[in-house]
């Protein structure tokens, strides 16, 4: 029984299958750094709605432009507590970088990256023979933000970091894809109020730290 439940799991090469088609159905009509801080704060309010927010666990965020420009950056949770156990980890930022560098690297997902990596490493070849060591970080959690009429390349990385590879890439590419879901909808309805922005002037948590630039 637990052999056949076992095979039931996808493969890591069927889970970068599947990664690949999610991204190329989120294609952005236009990208701007107003756009950057709504996804962001997106990703955040989505984060803290969680169980594992519940729990106790941190997540940090960031939105670079491809050239590497901050468009937005977030905490949610601690560096660390008296009991000395903290959030996040001061790791959690060299991580979210060396994620985001995978993406500028290759074009792609680093979760899909993560899931080929691993099935080119079923036949042999090493994260060193693919050029993905030092400053390269190969967890799920950042994805590219593509134009629709840009195919050259990213324009954009958005990324997250709590530890957890899938669920961050999920909560990544959810909010990616519901956040382009929205803007369609209000594009095909010109004659309706669309939903106001989330404003910055609401101040975050006393344990969140917000930066952005507009």
């Amino acid at each position: 029984m637990f052999s056949n439940i076992h095979s039931m799991s996808p493969t890591a090469a069927e889970i970068a299958s599947q990664t690949l088609v999610e991204e190329g159905s989120c294609r952005f009509p236009s990208f701007s750094a107003s756009d950057a801080v709504t996804l962001g704060l997106s990703i955040r309010k989505r984060f803290r709605g969680t169980s594992r927010h519940a729990k106790g666990k941190g997540l940090v965020i960031s939105i670079q432009s491809i050239a590497g420009h901050p468009l937005f950056c977030c905490t949610v949770g601690d560096l660390g507590h008296l009991s000395g156990i903290g959030d996040i980890s001061l790791d959690s930022w060299s991580a979210v970088e060396g994620m985001i560098n995978v993406v500028k690297r290759t074009g792609h997902s680093s979760y899909y990256v993560e899931k080929g990596t691993a099935s080119m490493a079923a036949m042999g070849k090493t994260a060193k023979q693919m050029g993905l060591q030092g400053e390269f970080r190969v967890n799920g959690g950042a994805f590219p933000i593509w134009l629709e009429n840009a195919p050259c390349c990213p324009i954009a990385v958005v990324a997250c970091y709590s530890g957890s590879s899938q669920d961050d890439h999920r909560l990544v590419a959810t909010t990616v894809r519901d956040y382009l879901n929205k803007l369609l909808r209000n594009s095909s309805s010109p004659g309706e109020p669309t939903e106001p922005t989330p404003s910055m002037t609401v101040p975050p948590a006393a344990s969140d730290q917000v930066c952005a630039i507009f």
